[in-house]
């Protein structure tokens, strides 16, 4: 976590402790990105998400994910957070979960991509 960043919000707080409690890298490296101030989490397109993954694929965004753009493959993307616009353009294609549920369907971490 950086060190200026002291995060008040419970559920980032939960959030972050689960991930680094987990043995993959993968996790490890999402929670170091929450850990970080707000105005620092990435903050990521459709667009980008869509330029970036692969049919099929399975995407983290340590951050908040936005509405901008379109998304024409199947993709799974987890999430900090989420724009309600957002959610709606990932559901119409593929599915929306937020970070802990996927932490719990994939502990391992495998075949997970983050997008920052």
């Amino acid at each position: 976590m950086d060190k200026k960043a002291d995060p008040t919000n419970p559920v980032l707080l939960d959030t972050i402790e689960l991930l680094q409690e987990q043995d993959a890298p993968v996790w490890r490296e999402v929670a170091e990105n929450l850990g970080k101030v707000n105005r620092r989490r990435p903050e990521v397109n459709i667009s980008e998400i869509e330029r970036v993954a692969e049919e099929g694929e399975t995407v983290v965004v340590p951050g908040k994910v936005l509405g901008s753009g379109r998304l024409t493959k199947e993709v799974k993307v987890a999430a900090f957070n989420a724009s309600r616009s957002a959610k709606n353009k990932i559901k119409d294609e593929g599915d929306f979960m937020f970070i802990e549920e996927l932490v719990d369907e994939n502990p391992e971490g495998t075949e997970v991509k983050i997008v920052k």
